[in-house]
């Protein structure tokens, strides 16, 4: 697989992710609004990752995916939202 071809993974799998995941009520973080901040973070490396790919630089763009996904995890791994890959 390509890097372009991974990247477009990636984005693909990511963008269904964050259509469908459920933020959960959590006594680890009771401030919502936090929890969006890193969500909309994680939303503009998605975006950046789209740009990049458009723009024909792949591996920029896997970089910008690979964060957004890790931001995802962090938040599903505390337990503030719920998603599968």
């Amino acid at each position: 697989m390509t890097v372009d071809e991974l990247a477009a993974k990636y984005i693909w799998k990511t963008e269904r992710v964050l259509g469908e995941l459920e933020v959960t009520q959590n006594s680890v973080c009771s401030d919502s609004s936090k929890i969006d901040e890193v969500l909309d973070e994680a939303r503009r490396y998605l975006e950046d990752a789209k740009y990049y790919l458009d723009k024909g630089q792949s591996g920029t763009s896997l970089a910008s995916v690979a964060y957004c996904e890790g931001l995802l995890d962090a938040l599903r791994m505390l337990g503030l939202v719920k998603f599968d890959w």
